[in-house]
């Protein structure tokens, strides 16, 4: 959990079909989820396609078992009731990391954010209230009620197109204001572009079945052309765009984090540099918080806390940038990771982690990352595109105290797709390396401790797969010898990553046994049930390394730092300091880049002393745990 250093907590889902439905289908039963939206439109007088659309954006149209979304929000139409969630959610958090990772400067924690005063919320975040009031409807089934719910949203939308003035009827073109109020939205740009999502999904159409196993249909409208300046309408506040470095596709606000210096000699909350000429941006970390938006706001221009670049909001998709890409911000609880990544936080105040993002936060993150990886040349792929969950520890000290956000719920199969890169098979069923991809939506694996130690969380998605010692269920969960240094099991936890695998890493297979795979992991073979008929797991084709065939183990690392010869005067050197972890003789892992040693030396507020000191020893990054981690290119040889 957390966030670059703010706050943190929180799979193949099933393909989205640009196709829509075909002109002979028939008509949805009444009682269906289809039906249900279709009489909704037709009670309130909201065009069906608008109705499905805005549903579409916020939820996908599934009803997540009734659990609110990370801002509170019920249901399909994403109707936000923050105060009952508050009440209702466990507020706690995990890990206890440096969020610099620098051993060459104090630690800088993150603390434990205060959640919001219910009497505080802002009106996007008590929508379900205002749905109460002009329907009629009770608070309580517009949360548990799937048809109310609908009903809910419609009766908002019907609200905002009397109160601009829009015609009632069946054109979807006359109804984009309605929809850009809908959004919660505070600023014109915001507004403007969850609108015109909606508008892209009811061009495109969508078809899927949601998680209550429900098949949904948007026929396409390619025709569709709507009013774009009715949002002006809605009397919004322009956004500060200030030094923002965001596509044009996403709205993006400046809120700076101070670059400020106070005490004796410290200084906050981030690091000026000059990337990527004098350091390559290779990575990007994605994290969760577990504040509010506006106290996330605080507390990244909060001198003496930490930082990341970028904030998504969850109702609506909003971004804000704290810290120009040049500078490099404290968030990942790793250096050599920190100064060489940016960070992304994504809003999230209720920290159950089975609460869920809205398909608007999931679209506008991934075009800041694609528009990201295409400026730095970043590849899109789980190597470089980390969760807070994936970055390893420094050093053994560190391993424990690391943070597990946004952990085994957050859909990267979904996050891939919208990314432009979809987790398919590159080689087949009987292949030597292979991609981990379970069916988020019908992939529950038990986990405990979500709201109370050693408790069953509510069942839900996941893109994760448990590994075992052995191929069989009751076979004991592999060892993660940093987390547990006495050698205990690791456990259904949420939060234990010891035993576990996420959608999109890749790992080289050490046996297979029946609907059994075992693959190198941490050191050790790693089980996962992987039958024929229902795989998590598909083939891949990549490069892997194993030991020179003169060693019987090598060390690990958390980072790749130079060797001692290559720091000059002035500049202290970094222990080269290995993981308890050791890659074994006959052991393969998956390949990532090839990087030299770095360090960055910044520990003054001045920047005339920072220092970017690079080595000749070359590492090679591999994916060795749930955390990626790194060994020493003259230990190894790479296979193809």
């Amino acid at each position: 959990m957390t966030a670059g250093g703010a706050v943190a907590c929180a799979a193949l889902l099933l393909p989205l079909l640009s196709a829509g439905p075909s002109a002979t289908a028939e008509r949805a039963p009444a009682d269906s989820l289809q039906g249900t939206f279709a009489a909704a439109a037709a009670e309130y007088g909201v065009p069906k396609s608008v109705l499905l659309g805005v549903s579409y954006l916020q939820s996908r149209w599934d009803a997540h078992g009734g659990a609110a979304s990370v801002t509170g929000g019920y249901g399909p139409m994403h109707l936000t009731d923050a105060r009952t969630a508050i009440a209702e959610a466990p507020h706690h958090s995990h890990g206890a990391e440096d969020a610099r990772g620098d051993d060459a400067r104090p630690a800088r924690s993150v603390v434990e954010a205060a959640l919001p005063d219910p009497g505080e919320l802002p009106p996007r975040l008590r929508t379900l209230e205002r749905a109460a009031e002009v329907s009629g409807i009770d608070a309580d089934r517009l949360r548990d009620s799937v048809a109310a719910n609908v009903r809910g949203g419609a009766a908002l939308l019907a609200q905002a197109q009397r109160e601009l003035g829009g015609p009632a009827g069946a054109d979807p073109e006359d109804w984009y204001g309605a929809v850009a109020r809908y959004s919660g939205a505070d600023d014109v740009a915001t507004a403007t572009t969850y609108a015109d999502d909606v508008f892209d999904v009811i061009r495109t159409g969508q078809s899927r079945t949601t998680d209550s196993g429900q098949r949904v249909e948007l026929e396409p409208d390619p025709a569709v052309s709507p009013d774009r300046t009715q949002v002006r309408r809605l009397g919004l506040r322009t956004a500060d765009t200030g030094r923002t470095e965001c596509p044009p596709t996403v709205a993006c606000e400046w809120i700076p984090a101070p670059y400020e210096e106070f005490g004796a000699g410290d200084y906050g909350n981030h690091d000026q540099a000059n990337r990527p000429a004098s350091q390559s941006v290779d990575y990007i970390v994605v994290h969760d918080t577990e504040a509010s938006w506006d106290t996330t706001l605080q507390l990244v221009q909060n001198p003496q806390y930490v930082s990341w670049q970028y904030s998504l909001r969850s109702s609506d998709g909003h971004i804000a940038q704290h810290v120009p890409l040049e500078d490099v911000a404290w968030h990942a609880g790793n250096w050599f990771v920190n100064a060489k990544s940016v960070g992304l936080e994504h809003e999230g105040f209720l920290v159950s982690p089975d609460a869920w993002y809205t398909e608007a936060m999931y679209r506008t993150s991934a075009r800041l990352v694609r528009y990201l990886a295409k400026r730095y040349d970043i590849p899109l792929d789980r190597q470089h595109i980390l969760g807070h969950d994936n970055v390893p520890g420094t050093t053994t000290a560190t391993i424990r105290g690391m943070h597990t956000d946004p952990g085994p719920y957050w859909d990267w199969a979904h996050y891939f797709k919208l990314l432009g890169r979809p987790f398919t098979p590159s080689a087949g069923p009987d292949s030597s390396v292979v991609t981990i991809r379970p069916e988020y939506t019908r992939h529950q694996p038990l986990y405990t401790g979500c709201v109370k130690a050693g408790e069953a969380c509510a069942p839900h998605g996941s893109g994760a797969v448990r590994l075992h010692t052995a191929p069989s269920e009751s076979a004991p969960l592999v060892k993660d010898i940093g987390l547990r240094p006495g050698g205990q099991d690791s456990t259904t936890g949420v939060n234990d990553t010891g035993a576990r695998a996420s959608t999109g890493q890749q790992y080289a297979v050490a046996e297979r046994r029946g609907d059994w795979t075992a693959i190198w992991y941490l050191g050790q073979k790693a089980w996962f049930h992987d039958p024929r008929t229902q795989p998590v797991a598909v083939g891949a084709r990549e490069r892997v390394l194993t030991p020179k065939d003169t060693l019987a183990e090598v060390p690990v690392y958390g980072r790749a730092y130079p060797e001692a010869s290559a720091y000059p005067a002035g500049v202290p050197v970094q222990a080269v300091s290995p993981l308890p972890y050791k890659l074994l003789a006959g052991q393969k892992y998956v390949v990532g880049d090839r990087v030299p040693g770095e360090y960055l030396y910044a520990t003054t507020f001045d920047t005339a002393g920072h220092k970017v000191v690079r080595g000749e020893e070359m590492y090679y990054e591999i994916q060795f745990g749930h955390r990626v981690a790194f060994v020493k290119a003259s230990d190894v040889r790479v296979l193809s």
